[in-house]
């Protein structure tokens, strides 16, 4: 006679393919994440590249020559900001083409506004500007009715004029650019950022930006957006680039003779 237990009657439990097919399912997309172009940050992850010109990927050295070349071919811009320069601080806000330019520069000590028409360079400024002494000293009557009547008039700065190749100097594209875009010491890539809402990777003279820190555009020609001088000697803003403007020399009724040299700057 055969006693059943209780046990014996109990199924025995066979063990579940849930959890191994789970497993399987799970790994097939983690075999393809680790297979995909390499370029992707993560699996899935969105591409920082992904509408742009394509300098991100570059070196920094290839940046900074592509930036280059893009100013180079460029037939306007505008610059705004401030230099710092043998000692004196200029605030610029100028737009410039390769045969002229048109904005105005602020020094300590006066405001004035330039216009180049080829070689014809006038200056623009109020009746300070004109009464201005470096020494401090108190203009006499026939200087302050002289000045009274330059305010806001232009002067026709003579090529002779000892002021003329430093004024002119604010106004010259390429002299500018070339003295701005220029990072010194070993090139490296920096972080990505905005300027004017278009993305910008940055590329650095020096690790810590000591020889300058330049942000160059991702969307559409890689054009110099912004530069920091190293050392704090000034942050300017580029824009309008290749956007052409109209340029002609003022009116005669617009225009006076200063009759001398041209105060110091």
């Amino acid at each position: 006679m055969t006693v059943r237990t209780p046990s014996s009657r109990i199924p025995t439990a066979r063990p579940s393919a849930a959890p191994a097919s789970r497993f399987r399912r799970a790994a097939v997309p983690l075999v393809l994440c680790a297979g995909l172009t390499v370029g992707l940050t993560a699996c899935g992850g969105p591409d920082p590249d992904e509408g742009t010109n394509g300098v991100g990927k570059l070196s920094a050295p290839e940046i900074e020559q592509k930036a280059r070349s893009a100013a180079d071919t460029a037939r306007a811009v505008r610059l705004a900001g401030t230099l710092v320069s043998k000692g004196g601080t200029y605030k610029l806000d100028m737009r410039l083409q390769q045969d002229g330019a048109t904005g105005s520069v602020s020094t300590k000590n006066s405001t004035f506004e330039l216009l180049r028409v080829g070689d014809a360079l006038y200056l623009k400024a109020d009746a300070g500007f004109w009464t201005h002494d470096d020494k401090g000293g108190k203009p006499d009557e026939a200087d302050a009715e002289a000045a009274d009547k330059l305010d806001d008039m232009y002067v026709k700065v003579p090529r002779d004029d000892p002021s003329y190749k430093q004024l002119r100097g604010f106004t010259e594209m390429d002299q500018l650019l070339g003295g701005l875009i220029g990072l010194h010491g070993d090139v490296v890539k920096g972080d990505r950022d905005q300027i004017g809402g278009v993305r910008t990777v940055k590329v650095k003279g020096g690790q810590d930006g000591e020889g300058g820190t330049l942000d160059v555009a991702l969307e559409g020609s890689p054009y110099p957006l912004r530069f920091a001088r190293g050392g704090g000697a000034g942050l300017v803003v580029l824009s309008d680039w290749d956007k052409d403007f109209p340029l002609a020399e003022p009116n005669r009724d617009q225009t006076l003779d200063y009759g001398r040299q041209l105060p110091r700057t």
